[in-house]
């Protein structure tokens, strides 16, 4: 649909809904319990440049980079502990049959584990408070609770009582647990980093007006209120308003709009967006933390904290053997106890069953998909802002597009060229037309331009140019009279339109004269991507309606409908009738996918089941969808939607090798077959531990080959 890129910088943001991410955040604190939500990030140092800009989304990565290193450093200390006490463990040199032991080998292992539990653990130590208080246990209550048994029942060895310890477990336990939070808060920032290459668009310096002076400065020291001049040719450094000047401003980078906008006096101008031919002087309005392209890199961020359905399943999953960790635990101790065996056997046997409970492979069987599902679609042009979204797109039945940028290139392009005199064949009519379209910044001149450097045609130089006002410009051109015009000044001048100059693609048509003859004619439109009937024939191989809604007239929806063979189309719709599309198929039992780049598709994008926005859409767009498309292309929705389906089944499998594990181990270990001679003994146990955990590691790497299979 057609509206002022403009107007939507004046729209008031903040009662939009946010998407639909609205999981229980990480239960993992801070390791410095540092409470960043309650900062005042505007007057944070940054760069020592105080109050007034700080970088893009730079508070926000520094503390979660600062949590990666913390658990990265928790983790090789870990590890390197973990070593020497798996070779001093008696356990672990019986069942690989040698003998290596020190003199006071057991305080050795004690000190070492206790570094291990205090420092390594101390995470998950934490995080065990938080889910007690919301009443609520998960992975941060199993993995601390198997933690501390391991560790008090195992000192309890050292100082005394008979057993055999359980330090190595201790030590692997959190090593692993560690190593699996850490890959998982690296995706998360891997996918968040792909965000900043927005701020690429930024320039490093502005050009600051003061009084009758010109000074350069860096963007970082640029003030609210500042007068800055925009040349030709360069890109925004802020969010303003023109106070001077008129220009085209190419926005397609950051509003999806396929033809560059004029600007004027008192009109808004987007950070990043990038100057025609004009000067301006704009008044800056947003710096920093409140620009267009930070907001968007906040919102990502902030979403991105959330956690998946199945994430919250692995938690879920957690919680109940907790549960039964502990039922089964103190139910062995009772029966065994009962049974009259010694206090310490039955103790040993609770201790085993707790501690086989917190299974390895549960702490990776999501990070790892995860991780691997992230980058791996920010690798393939998705980026991921509702992880629930991304597994429940393997549900959509519906999906519902807008044209512009996404079904369509979003670039003003030559279609057609005709010459209707012989004289001058098509390529001379491009040609000679191109030298006139050279220095203009109107979308027309861009598309004729960008086809003649594809057909890497040499331009001419024209002489004695003149804008025809309204209508086209005009130049001699090697001794002729050149003039590209509209309909407008053939009717003007009675010059007969060729039957055939308007197809039913709609075009715009641009007319040809040379020394006051017509020749020929350009047509230009918004052309289909290549890529788009490819992508619709797997969305209905795959049972996917397709259907298109957009502000576009009729002849224009239609043209792109038949071509691409879509199951329907809307013309002329408003942003409220996306909306009522929406519930209209949402009410006949549909999953629908909404896919758009503007403000007219935020409110349908917010309705949707799944909002996928085009990265070079609005704000208010990427800020109610829960996929954002980087390349605007539909194959990738058609990986999304096929990725989607992988990576869910690879949780659930993952999830089954994890916890199904725990179906056999937990059983044994308590010892209902010991009448049969058999108990579950702490060694066989680290087998079975290790087997899972490989088995979900392997499982989760496959996941890599899922992505583009059709």
């Amino acid at each position: 649909m057609n509206h002022d890129k403009g107007d939507h910088l004046k729209m008031d943001h903040s009662n939009l809904p946010a998407g639909k991410a609205g999981m229980d955040h990480s239960k993992i604190e801070d390791p410095k319990s540092v409470d960043h939500s309650k900062m005042d990030h505007s007057k944070m140092d940054h760069g020592g440049h105080s109050d007034h800009n700080p970088g893009h989304g730079k508070m926000g990565h520094d503390h979660h980079e600062m949590m990666i290193a913390d658990f990265r450093k928790r983790f090789w200390i870990t590890l390197v502990l973990t070593i020497p006490i798996l070779i001093f463990s008696p356990m672990i040199q019986g069942f690989l049959g040698y003998e290596f032991l020190l003199p006071g080998n057991q305080y050795i292992l004690f000190a070492l584990s206790s570094v291990v539990y205090f420092y390594g653990g101390w995470p998950f130590l934490k995080g065990i408070w938080s889910e007690v208080k919301e009443g609520a246990p998960g992975m941060m209550t199993l993995i601390a609770m198997a933690i501390t048994v391991a560790y008090v029942y195992s000192s309890a060895t050292v100082f005394g009582l008979e057993g055999m310890d359980f330090f190595w477990e201790l030590a692997t336990l959190i090593a692993i647990m560690l190593v699996g939070h850490w890959i998982e808060m690296r995706s998360v920032l891997g996918a968040s980093k792909a965000l900043q290459l927005l701020v690429s668009m930024m320039p490093a310096e502005a050009h600051r007006v003061k009084g009758g002076t010109v000074e350069v400065i860096a963007l970082e020291d640029l003030l609210i209120d500042d007068i800055i001049l925009i040349k030709p040719g360069e890109q925004v450094p802020a969010d303003g308003i023109i106070v001077d000047g008129s220009s085209y401003l190419n926005e397609s980078m950051l509003t999806g709009e396929s033809k560059p906008v004029k600007k004027e006096m008192n009109d808004k101008v987007i950070g990043g967006s990038v100057n025609g031919n004009g000067s301006l002087k704009v008044k800056v309005e947003h710096t920093g933390k409140d620009s267009y392209l930070n907001k968007v890199i906040t919102m990502v961020e902030e979403a991105q904290k959330t956690k998946s359905k199945m994430q919250n399943l692995s938690d879920r999953a957690a919680k109940w053997l907790t549960y039964m960790a502990l039922a089964i635990g103190f139910g062995t101790l009772a029966v065994w106890l009962i049974l009259g065996f010694p206090f310490v056997y039955a103790l040993e046997r609770m201790v085993t069953v707790m501690v086989i409970a917190c299974p390895h492979a549960l702490g990776l069987a999501i990070p790892l998909v995860v991780a691997i599902s992230t980058s791996v679609s920010a690798q393939n042009g998705l980026l991921i802002r509702n992880r629930t979204a991304f597994e429940e797109s393997r549900k959509i039945s519906v999906l519902i597009f807008d044209k512009t940028g996404t079904l369509t290139k979003g670039d003003f392009g030559v279609t057609r060229i005709k010459s209707v005199d012989e004289k001058f064949p098509k390529e001379e009519i491009l040609r000679l037309a191109s030298a006139l379209e050279q220095s203009s910044e109107h979308p027309i001149a861009t598309g004729i331009i960008k086809k003649v450097n594809e057909d890497k045609i040499t331009i001419p130089k024209p002489e004695n140019f003149n804008a025809i006002t309204g209508k086209g410009v005009e130049a001699n051109v090697e001794g002729k009279q050149v003039k590209v015009v509209s309909p407008g000044y053939l009717r003007d001048e009675n010059i007969s339109i060729p039957e055939d100059a308007y197809s039913d693609a709609a075009e715009t048509v641009v007319f040809v004269l040379i020394d006051g003859q017509l020749v020929g004619y350009i047509a230009l439109a918004d052309e289909i991507r290549p890529e788009s009937a490819e992508a619709i024939k797997v969305f209905k191989k795959n049972n996917i309606k397709v259907f298109m809604a957009t502000g576009d007239n009729e002849k224009t929806a239609k043209a792109v409908s038949d071509s691409l063979g879509l199951d329907g189309y809307y013309a002329e719709v408003l942003p409220h009738q996306k909306v009522e599309l929406v519930e209209k198929f949402q009410n006949e039992g549909e999953f629908v996918a909404m896919t758009g780049d503007g403000v007219n598709d935020a409110p349908a994008l917010a309705q949707a089941n799944v909002g996928i926005a085009v990265g070079s859409g609005t704000d208010v767009a990427a800020e109610t969808a829960d996929i954002i498309l980087v390349n605007s292309n539909p194959q990738d929705i058609s990986n999304l939607i096929l990725f989607g389906k992988a990576t869910y089944k690879k949780m659930i499998q993952n999830l089954i090798w994890a916890t199904g594990y725990n179906v056999v181990a937990i059983p044994l270990a308590a010892g209902v077959l010991y009448s049969y001679g058999f108990v579950l003994g702490p060694a066989v146990g680290a087998v079975l531990m290790s087997l899972s955990t490989i088995v979900v590691a392997i499982n989760a790497q496959l996941l890599k080959r899922k992505i583009g299979k059709k």
